[in-house]
């Protein structure tokens, strides 16, 4: 009995039996993820302290020369110019309405493709867009809105809604053109994350929704909405970020034009700063717009935590 005891110390305590591996410290875990650390940092923390110093100076591009100190200078340019406040507003129309046709159809889409009986194959056929570089898809559609052999452009003419002049030449219609191009191209994705969640929703409440006597509306309200929600915000976080800096679609249709009415903040931005050289100024824009960038996305993400602290959709919210 003596050699078992010391053999085995804790054999008597059977109601905790002795860990094959402890949990190690949480300090443990700091040499591990500390080179990731360091890289993201030189990746981000060291660009975003240039940006911000150059954004309170005038950034001098002669080898050797000195930058010079303006102060808030860049900053009372920036928010007394017409042109940047015109800027957001074309970026919030464009973005807003390209992210709500976006999810909107891109989730009817997976709903549509979900469990259909040629669904990979489907899926493939709709990815296709997306594979195309934002750049040649904008040269691509800038030949079919061309006023001259545009297939688009004879469409529209023929139903009458297009009176006259081009689409990509008018004031009233150049940036809705854009829009189409970008939900052309980006809706595919949303519809690939959306489905990629309705694949989560349990079968077994769906059926016994069905049971109840829930319509496919009702049903994928109360059932499969909340169970995508995750997919949702993944899906409109990440067609907000890439919108508030697309430029390649206006740069490859209209430049901007005509009449600056397609010139959205970040083209406003990229023309400043490699186009007239004010990279100064250029980085006060790029500041105001990464911090909307952030704002957005912790409001976009407060809203879906919000719904989730409420619970499900009630039958009068349906």
């Amino acid at each position: 009995m003596a050699l078992l005891d010391r053999a085995s110390p804790d054999v008597h305590d059977v109601g905790n039996p002795p860990l094959a591996n402890r949990q190690q410290p949480r300090r443990y875990l700091i040499p591990l993820i500390l080179p990731a650390v360091a890289v993201l940092a030189l990746l981000s923390i060291y660009p975003l302290a240039w940006l911000i110093y150059m954004s309170f100076h005038q950034v001098a591009l002669a080898p050797g020369a000195p930058d010079t100190f303006v102060g808030t200078a860049n900053w009372t340019r920036m928010f007394g110019n017409p042109q940047y406040w015109e800027g957001w507003r074309l970026l919030a129309l464009y973005s807003g309405v390209s992210m709500v046709l976006e999810v909107g159809l891109g989730t009817l889409l997976a709903v549509l493709l979900n469990r259909s009986k040629h669904e990979k194959l489907l899926i493939t056929v709709f990815l296709m867009p997306m594979m195309v570089a934002p750049v040649v898809a904008g040269l691509l559609w800038q030949y079919l809105y061309n006023g001259t052999f545009g297939w688009y452009f004879w469409v529209l003419r023929s139903l009458g809604l297009l009176d006259g002049g081009t689409i990509l030449g008018s004031s009233d219609h150049a940036l809705w053109a854009i829009v189409l191009v970008d939900v052309w191209e980006w809706t595919p994705l949303v519809a690939l994350i959306v489905l990629s969640g309705l694949k989560l929703v349990p079968k077994d409440q769906m059926e016994a929704s069905w049971m109840d006597g829930a319509g496919p509306v009702r049903s994928f309200f109360q059932v499969a909405l909340p169970s995508i929600k995750a997919s949702l915000i993944i899906a409109v976080l990440l067609r907000f970020m890439d919108n508030i800096r697309i430029i390649d679609h206006f740069i490859a249709l209209t430049g901007g034009g005509p009449a600056n009415s397609t010139k959205v903040l970040p083209l406003y931005l990229y023309e400043q700063s490699f186009s007239f050289f004010e990279l100064g100024y250029g980085s006060s824009i790029a500041l105001t717009l990464l911090l909307v960038t952030i704002i957005v996305g912790k409001l976009v993400v407060g809203v879906f935590e919000t719904r989730e602290a409420k619970g499900p959709m009630s039958e009068e919210e349906v």
